[in-house]
């Protein structure tokens, strides 16, 4: 059966994007071993996926060039059929130039790209032409694949929803972003959550420094 291993080792929201990619191959190659490379503290999201056999995780927060070497060696002894790296930056370039996977991939603007054994355009797409992440990703995987559209999915576990006690349709938002440049203005937000059905429940996800954000977003929309 053939093995695969997905590098997307940045933040939550790109992990999230990239289990398409996981829904994709799963659906083609159903047998298929597909392993995930994701950075510490990402892991949770994926502990229960019914289609990754394997999380690698790299902690990048300390030794965190000592702990990719050692990754490397873990990799290089998988001898994955298709190694495929959603990521323009050098480290998982590396990972992936070095993997001895039988078919590396990865985006063209890659500084390592050269070693790859396919390269696919990085394109951001335009007004009159726009193209989601998760589109462009999709393309990594097209010789294994139907070019068809491929939507990204979690498998929480059922019990922690029954501890939410939800009994009505529910919506869940993350307004916040590690990186300013990503984040959507809070008043976008706000009218967001007005247009939403009055009858649905909204959840507003984040972290410790992002309580106050989402508190405001919630006042200022009329939610509960």
């Amino acid at each position: 059966m053939p093995n695969f291993l997905l590098l997307q080792t940045a933040f939550i929201g790109d992990v999230v994007l990239a289990t398409a990619l996981v829904e994709k191959l799963h659906r083609s190659f159903p047998e298929a071993e597909i392993d995930f490379l994701l950075r510490k503290g990402n892991e949770g999201l994926l502990a229960r996926h019914p289609h990754i056999r394997r999380v690698w995780v790299w902690d990048k927060s300390r030794g965190k060039y000592r702990h990719l070497w050692r990754l490397l060696r873990q990799i290089r002894a998988e001898r994955y059929d298709g190694v495929i790296n959603l990521q323009r930056f050098f480290s998982t370039g590396l990972l992936t130039a070095f993997s001895r996977g039988k078919a590396r991939v990865g985006f063209d603007k890659n500084p390592w790209s050269f070693a790859f054994d396919r390269k696919v355009p990085h394109r951001w797409g335009t007004d009159e032409t726009p193209l989601h992440e998760v589109e462009r990703n999709l393309q990594l995987i097209a010789e294994w694949a139907d070019d068809a559209f491929e939507p990204p999915r979690l498998y929480p576990p059922e019990d922690a929803l029954d501890e939410l006690e939800i009994s009505r349709p529910y919506v869940c938002l993350a307004p916040t972003s590690v990186w300013f440049t990503k984040q959507w203005p809070a008043g976008k937000w706000v009218e967001l959550l007005r247009r939403l059905p009055a009858d649905h429940c909204v959840y507003l996800l984040g972290g410790p420094a992002d309580h106050a954000v989402c508190e405001r977003i919630l006042q200022e929309s009329g939610r509960e």
